[in-house]
């Protein structure tokens, strides 16, 4: 159950998505957004459904881990689909049921925010499976790099949001094990209502919590033995560089973002 979670793990490979530069993919990913929030109708997610199966092949990723990811969203999606279709004002009634009614644009309302939740899962998915922790750090702290002008800590940030990517599968893990382990002894996560559901979570969130917090505490102490002192004076290992396969990759997200917004004018 627990090891669906796929946020955070990194595949490593050698294809043309992982050998794009992590400033240019993140750069991808923020158009890839801006795609999806620019699409006006449920038919013009073909666009977005090319682009993420194209770089899903293109980074030798399986289907299955794309699914995985938004596996975990499922109730949230059921949640978004519901509550648009039984709320959303529309005038072609179809079916009334007291105080709720569905209608044609309630219908189109309901798969359109559903949809625009799957694309955004899958699409940021690709990043964190391609990239890993370190390139990612390395990257945002770049893209934030001119921010320092005015005194911001973009390598203390990036760090923090690369420390937490990297300890989510850590922390999946354990629960799962704790969860196994409380299972063995006689726990049950999966009968009964929501809220004895809720009261058997506890067994497994304090035990979890208390492992969470030794190793943030082991690893400020390792960082500090080994003088760690923030991103001031550090060099890299490996510097990044942009290439030909990043502005075919940028020109390509480009075309695609102009065409959804063309699309959505035109049906408009």
């Amino acid at each position: 159950m627990l090891r669906d979670i796929t946020l955070g793990q990194y595949l490593p490979g050698n294809t043309a998505v992982h050998r794009l530069d992590p400033r240019c993919k993140i750069i991808l990913t923020v158009l890839y957004i801006a795609i999806i929030f620019c699409v006006s109708s449920p038919i013009w997610y073909i666009w977005p459904l090319a682009y993420v199966l194209l770089a899903t092949r293109l980074s030798g990723l399986k289907a299955k881990n794309l699914l995985k990811s938004i596996k975990p969203l499922r109730f949230l999606l059921i949640l978004t689909f519901v509550l648009n279709l039984f709320f959303s004002t529309g005038e072609t009634v179809w079916l009334k049921l007291g105080i709720l009614k569905i209608t044609r644009e309630g219908l189109i309302t309901a798969i359109h925010f559903a949809m625009r939740l799957v694309f955004l899962v899958a699409g940021t998915s690709i990043l964190t499976l391609t990239t890993s922790p370190i390139a990612l750090s390395d990257g945002i702290e770049n893209l934030l790099g001119p921010l320092k002008v005015i005194r911001f800590p973009a390598h203390e940030l990036a760090m923090m949001m690369t420390i937490a990517l990297r300890f989510i599968p850590t922390l999946i893990e354990e629960a799962d094990k704790i969860m196994k382990a409380q299972m063995a002894r006689g726990a049950d996560f999966e009968s009964g209502n929501l809220i004895k559901r809720a009261k058997a979570m506890i067994p497994l969130l304090v035990p979890l919590f208390v492992s969470a917090f030794r190793r943030a505490g082991d690893l400020a102490m390792a960082m500090e033995a080994r003088c760690y002192h923030g991103g001031e004076g550090r060099t890299r290992l490996r510097v990044l560089k942009y290439t030909m396969e990043d502005l075919w990759a940028l020109l390509i997200t480009v075309a695609v973002l102009i065409l959804t917004i063309l699309c959505g004018k035109w049906i408009a």
